[in-house]
């Protein structure tokens, strides 16, 4: 998983998580929002589990949203483990990374939105 931006026509700035299963580079989520904190990570999680089941491992960087209590706390619960990039490195997360530049590529540098909820509309048509 990991963190794009972006910005709405008004000049907002907006993030998307996106979640990606490694082992069949199949997109799972996009989650758009103006603020993404590890609770919502945690929520956009939960409903992937309950959809696909629980994943052994979870790759991403050492951003905020990851490295916290809740979340440790929330894949410790899960049994699910928590599998850190290395700082500066992200060709360690290459899949997602890949996947970033395809959902920028593909759909999110060529609209432009007036709203979040456009966006998650057409990231979830585009998923």
């Amino acid at each position: 998983m990991d963190f794009m931006h972006d910005q709405l026509e008004d000049g907002r700035s907006f993030r998307l998580l996106n979640i990606l299963d490694d082992c069949n580079r199949e997109g799972l989520g996009i989650e758009v929002d103006f603020s993404l904190p590890a609770e919502r990570v945690i929520r956009t999680l939960n409903r992937l589990v309950e959809w696909r089941g629980e994943p052994n491992q979870l790759r991403c960087d050492n951003g905020p949203e990851y490295i916290s209590g809740a979340l440790a706390t929330w894949a410790e619960k899960n049994s699910i483990q928590l599998k850190f990039i290395q700082p500066g490195n992200p060709q360690q997360n290459a899949y997602i990374e890949r996947y970033n530049r395809t959902v920028r590529y593909d759909w999110l540098s060529h609209h432009s939105f007036e709203s979040i909820t456009q966006v998650q509309d057409y990231a979830t048509k585009w998923l």
